[in-house]
């Protein structure tokens, strides 16, 4: 009975052998996120950036496939604090706070300046699908 054993734990799987379709079909399960479309709202003081956030998945945790919502540098760094604090993983760093850019002798749009924001925009999305 012990040799029986011993051979049902050592027998190999009967593996199925993946074909080429298999192998560049879609993913079982898969969460997208997307960090898109920058835009810059309002005047002096009151100007700010926001981003596009979409998501796609087939995850059946998630009640809708798809979703779209615009949020702020601020969203983020919400999200990374609330991250830290209920986590016991590293959270990865968000892209800096930019404090030079924002002083008010500089010749040029600062935070505004569209390199920058695509800069930004970039670090959001890796931060997030960290």
């Amino acid at each position: 009975m012990a040799a029986e054993t011993t051979a049902d734990a050592t027998r190999r799987l009967n593996v199925k052998k993946q074909t080429l379709d298999d192998a560049y079909a879609a993913p079982a399960n898969f969460l997208e996120i997307d960090v898109v479309n920058p835009i810059t709202h309002g005047v002096g003081k009151k100007r700010y950036s926001d981003y596009e956030v979409r998501m796609k998945t087939n995850l059946p945790v998630f009640k809708t496939k798809e979703s779209s919502v615009r949020r702020r540098y601020s969203d983020f760094e919400w999200l990374r604090s609330e991250l830290e604090r209920d986590s016991k993983i590293v959270v990865p760093p968000l892209p800096g706070k930019a404090w030079k850019r924002q002083l008010p002798f500089r010749g040029d749009d600062g935070i505004f300046e569209e390199d920058f924001i695509e800069e930004r925009r970039k670090g959001l999305e890796q931060f997030v699908n960290k």
